[in-house]
């Protein structure tokens, strides 16, 4: 068997615990100390990347579009955000889609521009993106941006436990604020591990026209997840 290899820690601010970077062969694993299992692994990534595809439909093909990933992880969801607002050559970088990576942990932005990255293509190196280092939760209380689609992965989902603050995201409050952020039309949506009906009726409750999509972890195979779509009216 190929041993693990312990490439980095990081510390999640206000006590949230240590990440864990770690390589077997090629794969990648992320983990939160003393917890038991992965947080993430670069070869299951099938379920980030529907979140970008589907949150970024609408905006397929459009110019000057603006984009929200809530948590950068191994890049997946960005790599794919890019992809779903990639622009034409000839169009220059003011008339081009852009898209903001809001990451907690400087360390992951860190491993990601380092062999990590290879994983997702690197997509820091993508002139498009715009790194933001902090809470995700601050943009939506400045208000400065408006988004055509916001796309959140952000532990594991609503019920988020590696880090309890992330909790507040999803509180109707925030989904409120996050609303106020999106334009007409635009798209909310949100990866979790598993479906809580209850915060379907919560996103209905802020004034989201609500879809639900099953998705798999592993192209067409492994444990199933889910993406909230949650539309602007």
């Amino acid at each position: 068997m190929i041993p693990s290899t312990l490439l980095g820690t990081a510390i999640i601010p206000n006590d949230g615990g240590e990440l864990r970077l770690t390589q077997r062969g090629d794969d990648f694993s992320i983990h939160l100390k003393g917890l038991r299992g992965e947080l993430m692994n670069s070869r299951v990534n099938s379920s980030e990347l529907a979140l970008a595809e589907l949150g970024c439909a609408h905006i397929q093909g459009a110019k000057n579009t603006k984009v929200l990933v809530g948590g950068l992880g191994m890049g997946f969801t960005l790599s794919a955000a890019l992809k779903a607002t990639s622009s034409n050559d000839d169009e220059s970088l003011e008339q081009c889609s852009k898209v903001t990576v809001a990451e907690l942990v400087s360390g992951v932005v860190e491993w990601n521009k380092g062999p990590l990255g290879e994983c997702a293509g690197r997509p820091l190196d993508n002139s498009r993106t715009i790194v933001y280092l902090g809470n995700v939760a601050e943009l939506f209380k400045t208000k400065k941006e408006k988004w055509d689609a916001i796309l959140l992965d952000v532990d594991n989902g609503p019920e988020g436990f590696t880090h309890a603050n992330n909790n507040n995201l999803y509180s109707l409050n925030s989904l409120l604020a996050i609303k106020q952020t999106l334009r007409p039309k635009g798209m909310l949506a949100i990866w979790s591990a598993w479906h809580d009906p209850k915060f379907t009726h919560q996103l209905k409750k802020a004034r989201f026209d609500v879809d639900v999509k099953t998705v798999r972890a592993h192209k067409g195979k492994g444990s199933r997840h889910t993406i909230y779509l949650a539309k602007n009216k």
